[in-house]
């Protein structure tokens, strides 16, 4: 049986020192160019001292026209040619590393979920739009890509990965759940297609399959590869858990070091505890790790290991869950924006609860949202050099985000302009 301070052995033969990873979140803290900074450079040193034994990124896009938000990170194989920008990366790499665990990078293509302000086209494997009650406007229609423009966006993450592997970094998390752009493939609901891309499970797999064997055929064996998979979608005749097993029984043998099973998109943010597409999402233990009944089932296909993240704040369900054996690491995210030392808590102090102040408006897409925001307010302050907050105002912090987006966006997109200016 294992405790979460016992090291994990990945397939790649590389040991994590324990089994907490600190699961991503987005920070939105770039700085100009996209590149990681000073921010992001104590917010991450911060993490690793605090002993978590994997520390995943933020979504660290792939292409420079398809963002999660206008404060990203970029990391391409134009990444590498420029001293400055590579220097960056292997700062941020060093800090992440700095406390004695394993720093990845989660590598992220958002097909369709990019806001319309940042003014750059969605794509989609379909012609879809998300819609989220009481923000119409929010998001443009997604247009489906080409069979071209597809194989251009695998080699894209396997650019990236590679990238990640030269700049010092120790693994990637390919990002395929969220409602994201893989997770559109994998879903009905916005897979539509009538190709090789599209109709069964198994074509609707076929992108995430083609980008593990094309990022493992450019890395060395010992550099980690993982996924992000949803659970569920969440959503009335979407993805759902017997498919997601299957796609985990597909990637069995394809060099991937574990699964990282989470849920939900912007339309049903179940990642956020909150789904809104008439699937409920049964909590196992007390409200934390909301996805902990899914992943154990899913869990008896895989043959790597798995994880399993989603509001965790308590050490015994931490303790609980690894003496069930079948989930081997376990991610903390929005816990270790109020606690970045948690781990180190849990080991010298016993289980030592977070709190904090919660989002509660009528919209559930807004409540998670509001959420979101506060978690990113504490990542924010920790970047600079502040101690974390337990009881901001979230209409107050949200306000804030608001004006803050709408500067990073005009960055955002006069970089973008200039990158296409001959």
């Amino acid at each position: 049986m294992s405790n979460m301070f016992s090291p994990l052995t990945l397939p790649n033969g590389r040991q994590i020192p324990n089994r907490i990873c600190k699961a991503a979140m987005e920070e939105n803290m770039c700085d100009a160019g996209q590149i990681p900074g000073p921010r992001l450079f104590r917010l991450y040193k911060n993490w690793a001292q605090g002993g978590a034994g994997l520390i995943l990124s933020g979504n660290v896009m792939v292409a420079p026209d398809a963002f999660t938000g206008p404060g990203g990170v970029l990391l391409t194989k134009e990444s590498l040619d420029d001293p400055h920008v590579a220097a960056q990366f292997k700062t941020w790499a060093e800090c992440g590393k700095s406390g004695g665990g394993q720093f990845w990078l989660q590598i992220s293509h958002p097909g369709r979920q990019v806001f319309a302000a940042q003014g750059t086209e969605p794509v989609s494997a379909s012609a879809t739009q998300v819609t989220l009650p009481g923000a119409d406007g929010l998001f443009k229609p997604a247009r489906a890509l080409t069979g071209s423009e597809i194989d251009t966006i695998i080699t894209r993450f396997a650019d990236t990965a590679m990238a990640a592997q030269s700049l010092g970094f120790d693994g990637v998390e390919v990002h395929a759940a969220h409602g994201y752009l893989i997770s559109q493939f994998l879903s009905p609901l916005t897979n539509h297609r009538t190709d090789k891309w599209g109709g069964t499970l198994e074509n609707r797999a076929r992108i995430l399959r083609e980008i593990i064997v094309a990022i493992r055929g450019r890395i060395n064996p010992a550099f980690g590869v993982a996924i992000k998979l949803n659970s569920a979608d969440f959503q009335k005749g979407g993805f759902n858990t017997a498919d997601a097993a299957q796609v985990t029984a597909w990637l069995n043998g394809h060099g991937v070091d574990f699964i990282e099973l989470s849920g939900g998109s912007y339309e049903s943010p179940a990642m956020m505890g909150t789904p809104s597409g008439g699937i409920q999402n049964p909590s196992t233990t007390a409200r934390e790790l909301y996805f902990l009944g899914f992943a154990e089932e899913i869990a008896q296909t895989a043959q790597m290991p798995i994880m399993v993240t989603g509001g965790v704040t308590k050490k015994s369900t931490v303790e609980a869950t690894l003496a069930g054996g079948e989930i081997d690491l376990i991610g903390i995210a929005r816990a270790m924006a109020y606690a970045p030392d948690l781990p180190k808590l849990w080991q010298s102090k016993g289980d030592a609860q977070i709190t904090w102040r919660k989002a509660a408006f009528k919209n559930r897409a807004f409540t998670a949202l509001g959420n979101m925001v506060l978690t990113k307010n504490n990542l924010h302050r920790l970047g600079a050099g502040k101690p974390p907050t337990t009881n901001a105002s979230p209409l107050w912090i949200l306000i804030k985000d608001r004006l803050r987006l709408r500067r990073l966006t005009k960055r955002y997109k006069n970089w973008l302009a200039a990158q296409k200016t001959p």
